[in-house]
């Protein structure tokens, strides 16, 4: 039964993803009774889908540098990140594998990290309320309290959530598998009727994923507009002269090729990296290509490097040794490089190279587009944004709450909440967990005396 304002929960996660299952399952397992509130029909949904079903959990290497705020990200995820993570994991039963420095569930299916979670949330106690949309906040001193200066911040008073809930429980047709079923829950909740009730809590932790604008309103909390990275990015192409080369796009998508992306303004190097690039039609997509985005703006120049093991003068006398043995090269003799570039690459090459040696070096190492922005932000993997660290305790992750001085110090935030985000490669699920074990144990500490 939710509890009532004469005996509210410890605390109530808003958000029933990878951080706030997180955050729960920690203030939980710290002795405080929690409750999650998520606006879907069930909580976890979102890790389903991490990692092409796979679920990247974390990488083997947490440097900060990988994160927008890396100081923050130091001072929130500590000396040992690595360690503390896969003890982390042992604790809810999570075996993993490691493919190079990413980290998997050993199953490698995304379903057994939510199972495990929630298992894990069952077993501590945390009630997880679905299909529940805050939509007022309100602090409320306690009238219980006769000596407020002898009282903990947790026991003066406690935050009423108004919630809008379906009058019954949902019902749906049978499907024929789990995301039909999803579908169809989603399709009830949506034309379900609601009516408004109310839940109390002692601390609040803040976990809604990509989406916060809302949350903050609700709590007058600071909020700095969110924006979708790791995605693909649009560009047009350039050869030497900076002069667009026509249908060269066109011509290669879909085709993918191991590269090392370079990251150029006003001709400064100003990031570089290795990795699988995908053309498309549009511009550039693929991993590599995700993390150029967390960088790029508009004009950018992006170089390709086909060769990124060879130098450039290393590459033509390649180039001269290849033609003693195939032949010149020529400006039309696109299968020259057979064995070495796919056809597609090869015309390019020779084309922006005007058939010559050197010419055709330079294309393959300098392969270059201006980057007009981020584009099919609707599969972006996460936003930037949120709630700024000006308005948050790195200690506690705690949040500042001007307009109210009496809840201060009865609000936290996690995970994609905050204005973090990293580099593709479990990097973004090491936060989520980190951040919100943190917030959980913070809020559960808050509602002691």
């Amino acid at each position: 039964m939710p509890r009532t304002e004469v005996e509210p929960y410890d605390v109530i996660v808003i958000g029933g993803g990878a951080s706030g299952l997180a955050a729960a399952l920690s203030a939980a397992r710290a002795g405080a009774q929690t409750a999650v509130v998520e606006r879907d029909v069930a909580c976890g949904l979102p890790i389903l889908s991490t990692g092409n079903g796979r679920c990247n959990l974390s990488n083997a290497l947490l440097h900060p540098g990988h994160y927008r705020h890396p100081e923050v990200a130091r001072t929130v995820m500590g000396a040992t990140p690595e360690e503390d993570l896969a003890a982390w994991f042992h604790s809810i039963g999570l075996a993993t594998c490691r493919e190079g420095n990413l980290l998997f569930p050993m199953s490698k299916r995304a379903e057994s990290v939510r199972d495990a979670l929630l298992a894990a949330c069952e077993r501590s106690g945390v009630e997880l309320i679905c299909c529940c949309e805050p939509v007022r906040a309100t602090w409320r001193e306690s009238s219980a309290v006769q000596e407020p200066r002898k009282a903990s911040t947790a026991e003066r008073g406690a935050w009423k959530l108004d919630v809008l809930a379906p009058t019954r429980p949902l019902r749906a047709h049978r499907a024929r598998d789990a995301k039909a079923e999803l579908r169809a829950l989603r399709k009830a909740l949506s034309v379900a009727p609601k009516r408004s009730h109310a839940l109390f809590a002692r601390t609040v932790v803040l976990a809604p994923g990509g989406s916060s604008e809302g949350v903050c309103q609700l709590f007058d909390l600071p909020h700095l507009e969110e924006s979708p990275v790791l995605c693909p990015v649009s560009c047009t192409p350039l050869d030497d002269r900076g002069r667009a080369g026509a249908d060269l796009l066109a011509r290669l998508d879909g085709l993918r090729a191991e590269a090392e992306l370079s990251l150029l303004r006003d001709g400064e190097l100003v990031w570089r990296e290795r990795g699988e690039v995908l053309f498309r039609s549009y511009g550039l997509s693929g991993v590599v290509t995700f993390n150029l985005s967390r960088r790029v703006e508009t004009g950018d120049r992006i170089e390709v490097d086909l060769f990124p093991d060879t130098p450039e003068p290393a590459l033509a006398d390649a180039f001269r040794m290849r033609e003693r043995v195939v032949g010149d090269m020529g400006p039309r003799a696109y299968r020259w490089f057979d064995g070495m570039l796919a056809p597609a690459l090869g015309r390019a090459v020779i084309l922006l190279g005007a058939g010559t040696r050197e010419g055709c070096a330079r294309a393959a190492k300098h392969l270059g587009f201006r980057a007009n922005g981020r584009t099919e932000t609707g599969v972006a993997q996460v936003k930037r944004g949120g709630i700024p660290f000006s308005a948050i305790d790195l200690s506690t992750l705690s949040v500042t709450h001007p307009s109210n001085a009496a809840a201060a110090g009865t609000l936290f935030a996690c995970g994609e909440a905050l204005d973090m985000d990293a580099d593709c490669g479990g990097y973004n699920l090491a936060w989520a967990w980190i951040s919100g074990a943190c917030a959980g144990r913070s809020a559960a500490r808050a509602t002691r005396p």
